[in-house]
């Protein structure tokens, strides 16, 4: 562990520093736009726009950085995420901020496949794995870190929007001026998503139903929050929540799955996920319940993402795992389009409480569908011949999905060689 984090500190750091700013601007937005007025619709789309982004960035920034080098293409990204930033508050239009967080999520995204794909090369055989787990960790931190941020300032000023901007502007001195030679970049060629469905079904509506549910802790609940009359600092616990218990719960989680067939616990985790949503939705305005049911939504939908994808590598040629990580994460980003915009529209014609009904209706289907699956697929739990769980978060991009696979097939092919005699 000391290895790598004296390996890597200064990436660890710079994306510490750049996930505490994008934890900034997805919590303020909704905190500042509910303030001025904003429509639960606009706000929606707003929310959306990351997601467009970030899903365009996922195809195009490996062509930019073949075409330029990892140092233009990053140098580039951050100082437009900074810019970005700071208008928000000297703009303050829903189209303004729509083309923002377009323009945000397409170079967040990009700044993840640059920062994870230097990693990769950072790291050896024998320690990618441990700076996977730190990294994931820094994810979260940062996240977290940002929700702190925002219950101490106002979010009717300037400063919370200063503040993303010049974390951002930051993370990246430290992993230009000490980051290694940067590597050559390639790209694994994506599976079809016509051979991806065929593979494994329930892993790919399992994953275009949880981008719904991602979308919607990322960019929903602050809105929620304002709704239902929680102050700020209330609203900064709620979203930190759903990350803390997500980290704690994907290691206990990624080991149960490794034992058992993981199509029982995709069942039983996407049907207490739904349960433990739907408490707060029947018993609104409490803060308890809603801490409650965040940590528990946070704490069975992150591992359920990490789930999906090793569920369905078990169906895959070890060859087939990283380029098919691709093409799940395609599918995620497409529901994750999708999520804000209905529970939107849903919260304006139900009411702020139908935030958990989406998130529960969406979780009950992976559920339902898992329980079809099973019936159409008979699959014996003694002869399971399953891939290792790698805990991987859904703001990881397609780099960082791949990587994990690679690292898998690599020490499986470790664990096969022979003995020497």
């Amino acid at each position: 562990m000391l290895q790598v984090l004296n390996r890597s500190w200064a990436l660890f750091l710079g994306m510490f520093m750049l996930m505490v700013g994008n934890g900034l601007q997805g919590t303020l937005l909704g905190l500042r736009g509910n303030q001025e007025g904003f429509s639960t619709f606009a706000l929606s789309i707003i929310m959306s726009a990351y997601f467009v982004g970030f899903l365009f960035s996922s195809q195009t920034t490996p062509k930019l950085i073949r075409r330029v080098g990892h140092v233009r293409v990053f140098a580039a990204l951050g100082s437009t995420i900074s810019a970005v930033l700071i208008m928000y508050p000297v703009l303050v239009e829903p189209w303004a901020w729509t083309l923002g967080r377009v323009v945000i999520g397409f170079c967040f995204c990009g700044v993840y496949i640059t920062a994870e794909s230097w990693l990769n090369d950072a790291s050896s055989n024998a320690t990618r794995g441990k700076a996977l787990s730190i990294y994931l960790m820094v994810q979260m931190a940062g996240i977290v870190a940002a929700q702190y941020i925002v219950s101490q300032g106002d979010v009717g000023g300037y400063a919370l929007f200063i503040i993303p901007s010049i974390l951002v502007s930051m993370a990246f001195a430290p992993i230009l001026l000490s980051i290694r030679p940067t590597p050559q970049f390639s790209q694994t060629k994506p599976m079809s998503i016509r051979r991806l469905i065929q593979a494994s079904p329930l892993g790919c509506m399992g994953m275009f139903l949880l981008g719904g549910v991602f979308s919607a802790q990322f960019g929903m609940s602050a809105v929620y929050g304002s709704q239902v009359g929680l102050s700020v600092g209330q609203i900064s616990l709620f979203v930190s929540a759903i990350y803390v218990s997500a980290l704690i719960a994907q290691y206990p989680i990624g080991w149960i799955s490794d034992k058992i067939d993981r199509r029982i616990l995709i069942l039983w985790l996407a049907m207490i996920g739904g349960s433990g949503t739907l408490i707060a939705f029947f018993i609104p305005g409490q803060f308890t319940v809603i801490l409650i049911s965040a940590a528990i939504l946070g704490g069975t939908s992150n591992p359920l993402y990490a789930l999906l994808i090793a569920y369905t590598n078990d169906y895959l040629e070890r060859e087939d795992m990283a380029a098919a990580s691709g093409g799940l994460l395609f599918i995620n980003g497409i529901g994750a389009i999708a999520g804000p915009l209905i529970v939107g529209w849903m919260m304006e014609e139900i009411g702020a409480n139908a935030f958990w009904l989406f998130s529960s209706t969406l979780m009950f289907l992976v559920g339902v569908y898992a329980i079809y699956r099973m019936a159409r697929r008979s699959r014996s739990a003694l002869d399971l011949d399953q891939t290792s769980y790698s805990a991987v978060s859904s703001a990881s991009s397609p780099v960082l999905v791949e990587v994990a696979q690679e690292l898998y097939v690599e020490e499986e092919a470790e664990e096969n060689l022979p003995s020497p005699s």
